[in-house]
């Protein structure tokens, strides 16, 4: 296994083609997937548990809901490091959201004119976590807890065979709706609700590529945060040490063989240290080298501001760069500064969320967060003397526009006022 080293015409190529990524490529996926959706869609529980016993390993006598005593047993049996680790990351998350969550507000704008803002949860989530290939506690805990932050009334996790650790960190978090599906047909089940899934709000969470595909097409009728694909990390470096640098490339390349992991340096050195640092440490780890040989690279420039620039342009899902450059930093998913903050540090424990963009979605957003579960409403409210001040310019508008009637209920206003 060999991680590429690209400059010149093949480094700009290289970074030409990811700028036009976008989500993942779905379309092979979506007749199946939307035959799976439409059937939960139409008939329910049946449905579902068909799809359920097929995939997910649910046995015909066993009920979707985890049972509460389930969920109670599985925190009871796991390791007490295993619960100081899950209570101590759901105390960091539960700190950011709480730092990030908006706050109402009311200001007088103009004299007899006062505006603000209302901040509301929304109603009911779904959140999926999945449990293919590595089950994800900590999945669970960066959608949960948000929502939990934002006031939601009702949450609602889906995981396909779940793991005891991803039950235990639901009992720690009082999660009362654990349904044990997963897939097209769990997505299906809390867009449109079934017998035993009531339908919510909003799904978040990552998947497979059926579970995107799947949000993807229920997002008109119930609203999700975004498509996320493979993971995505860059780093930027010319003087860092490379054993670092080549864990963080392999400790992200290893979730995915189409995880996309690139080094960005100025210095050709660093480049071929991080290389061979690379191969050694992904000879036990097929996936990571699988990953690193398809989509890795390590793209040299002329200097570090070229380089923040190059990512920039690939608008990463991970960024890992020195804080004297972070100034610079315009798209990114979530920012890891110098050299002791691996990425990994973000996966789990460090409090901001790892539910990123991916697909090069990390120009028009960021990660998942507590803004993701509110509804921030404006108001307005204006005084008789204030409509005498604002009346004449919006009839003025209003005229301008054919919108007589839109003038006239300002006119009238101000007459009577």
């Amino acid at each position: 296994m060999r991680i590429r080293i690209l400059d010149g015409r093949k480094k700009d190529r290289f970074v030409q083609a990811l700028e036009q990524r976008g989500a993942t490529d779905l379309a092979e996926l979506e007749p199946t997937v939307r035959r799976i959706v439409n059937n939960v869609r139409r008939n329910g529980d049946r449905a579902l548990r068909s799809y359920a016993a097929r995939w997910d390993g649910l046995e015909t006598s066993e009920p979707v809901l985890v049972p509460d005593a389930d969920l109670r047993e599985a925190w009871q049996r796991t390791s007490r490091g295993l619960r100081q680790a899950i209570t101590q990351a759901a105390a960091n998350i539960r700190r950011y959201c709480a730092w990030q969550k908006p706050e109402e507000w009311r200001r007088e704008i103009q004299p007899g004119v006062c505006v603000g803002q209302l901040v509301r949860p929304l109603e009911s989530v779904g959140c999926y976590v999945p449990g293919g290939r590595y089950p994800l506690p900590s999945t669970l805990l960066m959608t949960v807890i948000p929502a939990q932050v934002a006031g939601v009334a009702q949450i609602r996790v889906v995981s396909p065979r779940p793991a005891q650790a991803t039950l235990a960190a639901a009992a720690f978090l009082g999660v009362r709706e654990f349904y044990r599906v997963g897939g097209a047909q769990a997505v299906a089940a809390l867009a449109y609700g079934t017998e035993s899934i009531p339908r919510v709000n909003k799904i978040v969470g990552p998947g497979n590529r059926y579970v995107t595909a799947a949000k993807k097409l229920v997002a008109f009728d119930c609203a999700i945060e975004f498509l996320a694909g493979p993971t995505e990390a860059v780093f930027i470096s010319d003087t860092g040490e490379p054993v670092l640098i080549a864990c963080d490339l392999v400790a992200q390349a290893e979730h995915d063989p189409d995880a996309l992991c690139i080094l960005i340096t100025s210095s050709h050195e660093l480049a071929k240290a991080v290389q061979t640092e690379v191969r050694r440490r992904t000879n036990s780890n097929p996936i990571a080298a699988e990953s690193l040989t398809r989509r890795g690279a390590i793209l040299l420039v002329a200097a570090l501001e070229e380089a923040v620039e190059t990512a920039n342009r690939i608008a990463p899902e991970h960024l890992t760069l020195p804080s004297a450059l972070a100034p610079a930093v315009q798209n990114a998913g979530s920012i890891f500064l110098n050299a002791f903050t691996p990425q990994s540090a973000g996966d789990y424990l460090s409090g901001p969320n790892h539910v990123l963009p991916t697909g090069a979605m990390a120009r028009v957003r960021g990660g998942l967060s507590v803004l993701d579960f509110l509804r921030v409403i404006s108001c307005q409210e204006v005084s008789r003397a204030g409509i005498r001040q604002i009346a004449p310019p919006a009839i003025a508008l209003a005229e301008a526009e054919g919108l007589r009637a839109h003038a006239e209920s300002l006119r009238v206003r101000c007459s009577n006022a």
